[in-house]
This record gives structure tokens, C-alpha cells and sequence, in this order.
């Protein structure tokens, strides 16, 4: 199921496609996967090339699972301010008390989010307070 999910995302697509239709058939891939399958991605995703790890991030909380959760707080490490927005994004669906301890441990993360508030647009800005209230309750 890697090498599926692997060439989906590889894959040259348009915008507006990959949005409409990859991601939604990414994550039915992702539902599919079993443990060597999230463990191949693990070992992978930081070497991949960073519109594929956007792709990702995006359709990462279909099942909210630790190895999303993993992947996601690795891809935050990256420098990259969208790539950051996206996990930020998609981070607000991982609300089980395990998942918000990770969160919350990596201070970075909550520095990174409260530097970028004061400097992002409104759609941007309401995404990164929501992740906040969202994982401080």
C-alpha cells in the first residue's frame, strides 16, 4: 500500500485535482495501511521532496492514529511556512488526550504557532488559534 500511496502522490496533477479527487483516494490508501506499511512511510517522509510532503499533510487525519501523529509532528520540523500551516491544520483533528501530551510537549511547536499569529492573514490566523484552544482544552 506505500508504493500505492507513494505513486498517487508523485504523481503531476493539477491543484485543483489533487484536492478534489488525490486526497480523498490518499486517505482511503491510508486507511488501508498496515503496520510496515506506516512504518516505511515513517522512514521516508523527511526524504521526500516538499510538494509531496504538503500532499501528505494534507490528508493526514483520517484515522488519527499515532503514526499520522508522528509523521506530522516530524514534518514540522521542516522550514517551511506552508508545509507548517498544513500540519497545523490538519493537527486540529488529533483531540485525544495522548495525541494533545505530544502536542503540548514540544514547545517549539506552541512557539512556532504563537510567533506566525500577529504575522498571518485572517483565514491563516483563525486556523493556528483554533489549533491552540483546540489542544490546550
Amino acid at each position: 500500500m506505500y508504493k500505492d500511496l507513494d505513486n498517487l502522490i508523485s504523481a503531476e496533477t493539477t491543484i485543483d485535482s489533487w484536492y478534489d479527487d488525490g486526497c480523498i483516494i490518499a486517505s482511503e490508501i491510508l486507511s488501508k495501511f498496515s503496520s510496515s506499511d506506516w512504518e516505511e512511510l515513517v522512514s521516508k517522509v523527511l526524504t521526500k521532496p516538499l510538494e509531496w510532503q504538503k500532499k501528505l499533510a494534507y490528508c493526514m487525519d483520517s484515522s488519527c492514529n499515532i503514526y499520522e501523529l508522528q509523521i506530522l509532528l516530524s514534518l514540522l520540523s521542516i522550514e517551511d511556512e506552508e508545509l507548517f500551516e498544513i500540519c497545523i491544520d490538519t493537527l486540529r483533528s488529533f483531540t485525544t488526550p495522548e495525541s494533545k501530551k505530544m502536542i503540548l510537549e514540544n514547545h517549539s511547536i506552541l512557539n512556532r504557532v504563537n510567533e506566525l499569529i500577529p504575522k498571518s492573514g485572517v483565514a491563516v490566523k483563525k486556523i493556528l488559534e483554533d489549533f491552540l484552544v483546540k489542544v490546550q482544552q
